[in-house]
């Protein structure tokens, strides 16, 4: 597979409007897990939540799939996703895969009647954020984009801060990711830097639940030649001022992937004008809150965030702090580069599960996930042209 082509193929997939699976009460809901690299951190929480079971897993390496299967006690696995969206007993599909993948796996499942939960980001091309927006309003079918940040302990956080009133007036939003991605395979080498950027608009879109109304985003640096000739994109950093729509409020996020000397680090920091909340510069340090009016050197003061644990189900609260795997043996990437999501993956299936029990949309919903998406996609453009502010499309903007 060449680093900017799909994977994955809807061959085979039927096109045309679909109703939604019908769930009732005393039912769970059927999940399949597709992607068994960071997807399996979610198996043991769909199993374990009230509203959810983990109905089948699905990874087209065979020896992976029974492997994980056989860990977690899944019986129904696939190695074909089209036969996997043709179960009828599974009602949701939780999509963990490459990123060059997920539009074209989320648009098919909502195309078999199937509500979507999506690893970030929903694509890597308008059009498709386009496709998956429209589906959801024409099937009635739920979509989530599965942005750990908003989900963390640290903005969890930020944003019982803000709903008591702590912050005063929000005057200022910035967030950061930076990640060292050499050596991983496939489609990351030289990918853009915005084009995975929702854990830095995620939370500054979040917090208010604004709508970016338009980008002006300007490269900096230069990448190594092997690297550019992937996606002909030569920035080490991209950095995005977002203006958001109806409000007084302006963002400022930067990224970097490559060439960059900087250990993992996502961050997001509220500008108030009672307190201000920065993240650490380090990882494991703790947050750092500003007080105003108070003698100058007493302003800044440390703080250890709370878990955020007790919000859950008791049977899928243990998983805010540790993996699903052998801690010694199996733990995840996000576990060891990444602070474990911030104890986001519990709250994220929770969101999810009652949200299709509820009948409504989840947070982020479809539109929502689109609109932090193709803030990334507007703000490369705009870097490819000097900085030129870029508006994000009409279909991703609320009423």
């Amino acid at each position: 597979m060449s680093s900017r082509s799909n994977s994955f193929s809807l061959r085979g997939i039927f096109s045309g409007r679909v109703e939604p699976i019908s769930m009732s009460a005393s039912q769970r809901i059927n999940v399949a897990v597709v992607g068994l690299g960071f997807g399996a951190e979610f198996i043991p929480i769909w199993q374990n939540h009230p509203l959810t079971s983990c109905h089948a897993i699905c990874q087209r390496t065979r020896a992976k799939l029974d492997a994980v299967g056989d860990y977690f006690g899944v019986e129904r696995r696939y190695t074909d996703y089209a036969a996997l969206l043709r179960d009828p007993d599974i009602q949701a599909v939780h999509i963990n895969t490459p990123i060059p993948d997920h539009a074209a796996m989320a648009i098919a499942a909502l195309k078999a009647g199937k509500h979507v939960a999506c690893t970030v980001p929903m694509a890597t091309r308008i059009e498709d954020c386009r496709r998956i927006v429209e589906l959801t309003r024409r099937t009635g079918l739920k979509y989530m984009m599965m942005e750990t940040v908003v989900y963390s302990r640290e903005f969890l956080f930020i944003k019982n801060l803000y709903e008591k009133g702590d912050l005063g007036k929000i005057q200022f939003l910035q967030a950061s990711h930076q990640q060292d991605m050499d050596g991983w395979p496939n489609y990351w080498p030289g990918l853009p830097p915005m084009w995975y950027a929702t854990h830095c608009v995620g939370p500054v879109a979040g917090l208010l639940r604004l709508d970016a109304e338009y980008v002006s985003c300007f490269g900096s640096g230069t990448i190594r030649k092997e690297l550019i000739r992937c996606y002909d994109s030569p920035f080490a950093v991209e950095t995005t001022h977002i203006k958001f729509r109806a409000s007084d409020l302006s963002a400022r996020i930067y990224r970097s992937l490559f060439d960059v000397a900087r250990q993992y680090r996502e961050s997001f920091d509220v500008y108030g004008s009672k307190k201000t909340v920065e993240w650490p510069l380090i990882e494991h340090e703790p947050l750092i809150v500003h007080t105003a009016k108070l003698p100058e050197p007493k302003i800044p003061k440390p703080v250890r965030c709370p878990d955020f644990a007790g919000r859950l189900p008791k049977t899928i609260a243990r998983y805010t702090t540790r993996g699903v795997y052998d801690s010694r043996k199996k733990t995840h990437l996000s576990f060891t580069q990444g602070a474990g999501h911030g104890g986001s993956h519990p709250h994220l299936a929770h969101e999810f599960a009652t949200a299709l029990a509820e009948n409504r949309d989840p947070f982020p919903n479809a539109r929502q996930s689109a609109n932090w998406t193709c803030v990334g996609l507007c703000a490369h453009q705009s870097a490819l042209r000097g900085g030129a502010i870029v508006k994000l499309p009409a279909f991703t903007l609320g009423s």
